[in-house]
């Protein structure tokens, strides 16, 4: 299994949204990293929903139900499908992330403005003990 960080604006997609509705495909990715890191995505794989611009915060956690397939707003992107699984006690937030040794690598704290990026198991195993204090 493999394990991600996937960043929405709420206002434009939201944990109660993604909540709400179940399954449902994630959208708009349009970076060719973030495109290639969900096309190695694979169905069971987990990926944190995170709140970017509002909020700065991981709030729960997901699963990828279904493999990327060819996005038809734009087929150069792909889509795949989430399902939340549930929501984190505590969110982390940005500032957490940034000052926690065991998570100074993080790919996303490289790369802040990549809307969908991998995570390492030491790094999802540290982000959920703070999620769930």
């Amino acid at each position: 299994m493999q394990y991600w960080l996937m960043k929405s604006e709420p206002f434009v997609w939201s944990w109660d949204q993604q909540v709400a509705a179940k399954i449902a495909p994630w959208t708009d990715v349009r970076n060719y990293q973030a495109r290639n890191n969900m096309k190695a995505m694979k169905k069971g794989d987990q990926a944190f929903f995170y709140h970017s611009s509002k909020g700065l915060e991981i709030v729960g956690i997901m699963e990828i139900v279904k493999e990327h397939y060819p996005d038809p707003q734009d087929p150069r992107f792909v889509l795949v499908d989430v399902k939340a699984l549930k929501p984190f006690k505590t969110p982390v937030k940005l500032s957490d992330l940034k000052t926690h040794p065991a998570l100074a690598d993080m790919a996303m704290l490289r790369q802040s403005r990549l809307s969908v990026s991998p995570i390492t198991a030491g790094e999802w195993k540290t982000i959920c003990q703070i999620g769930e204090k």
